[in-house]
């Protein structure tokens, strides 16, 4: 990557700098970090090892299971080695590579997250038209364009972040290289790019949000229609999504729609969506989903059966 400065590396402040914190942090965020890894891959695991998950809405499961795991891998990893390290350097080029990668993963969770909720519009709003809208192919055609227009997004913020000259100094006051940390530290003026950071980022989250709350106001507003064990159904998976998204795009719109300011609550803002949230979607979506406990049953009982007979 081309360097457009004097500066090699930069120092990560982290969350804290207590020592006795520090040794929290590591403990608290290692079993966070485990429990998202843990959870998202058994999700994997079920969704493709049991017939029947294989519909429209555990196909965007998979995604979205697999943008958390690598999206809480963006940032975890560092964040849990740093609270134990003398040094916490982090040079350009690993820099830059962790502003793609978040933005990438964080982009396709959002992408997913549109996509279950048109699955689960259709499905309620359109049921007869439902297997044709959402066929296999379709499906696979939109989960190809939400990974196109994440590594757009992706492309188009590392340009923004390796057109920033820094001269000093190169102590980022976060956990992790991000867009917002780094305009602090530019030997510029950056309004002009904060600016296309909100319009950009800031853009698709608060889209996004309106798109997805709306769509799932326009669907309980039609489950009025369903019979009473219909509307039951479809009302647990609906709150499951509303919950998630929630969670997500609420730190998310703060983080990304805000000037760049250094407040300690930007940091704790900031983790909850990029390691607290990966770590909630897969408890929800399993404690609220019978059919996926049900499969989750079966494959452990599976398990089980053929370690005993060898």
């Amino acid at each position: 990557m081309k360097q457009n400065n004097s500066v090699n590396d930069f120092i990560l402040l982290g969350l804290t700098q207590d020592p006795v914190r520090q040794k929290m942090v590591f403990v608290i965020f290692f079993i966070f970090y485990v429990g998202t890894v843990v959870g998202n891959l058994l999700i994997i695991v079920t969704i493709k090892s049991n017939q029947t998950l294989e519909t429209p809405m555990y196909f965007f499961l998979f995604y979205l299971s697999l943008a958390d795991s690598c999206f809480s891998t963006s940032t975890a990893p560092r964040l849990i080695v740093n609270a134990l390290s003398a040094t916490t350097i982090i040079s350009y080029n690993e820099c830059m590579t962790q502003v793609f990668a978040l933005h990438l993963f964080g982009c396709m969770e959002i992408f997913v997250l549109i996509l279950m909720a048109m699955d689960r519009y259709v499905a309620i709003c359109k049921p007869l038209h439902y297997p044709t809208i959402m066929s296999r192919k379709v499906c696979i055609i939109l989960i190809v364009l939400a990974w196109i227009g994440s590594f757009i997004h992706s492309i188009a913020q590392i340009i923004l972040a390796l057109r920033l000259p820094f001269c000093g100094p190169n102590l980022i006051d976060h956990y992790c290289c991000d867009l917002q940390p780094l305009l602090k530290l530019a030997c510029m003026d950056t309004y002009l790019i904060n600016l296309l950071l909100v319009s950009n980022s800031g853009a698709i989250c608060s889209s996004s949000f309106v798109i997805l709350m709306t769509s799932y106001i326009v669907i309980l507003h039609s489950l009025r229609n369903h019979s009473a064990e219909g509307r039951n159904k479809a009302l647990s998976t609906c709150t499951s999504h509303i919950i998630v998204v929630i969670l997500f795009f609420g730190p998310c719109i703060f983080i990304y729609t805000c000037p760049p300011t250094t407040l300690p609550m930007d940091k704790m803002v900031a983790v909850f969506y990029t390691i607290g949230t990966p770590f909630l979607n897969p408890l929800i979506y399993t404690l609220r989903n019978s059919q996926v406990k049900n499969a989750m049953r079966k494959l452990w009982h599976i398990k089980i059966t053929s370690g005993t007979k060898k």
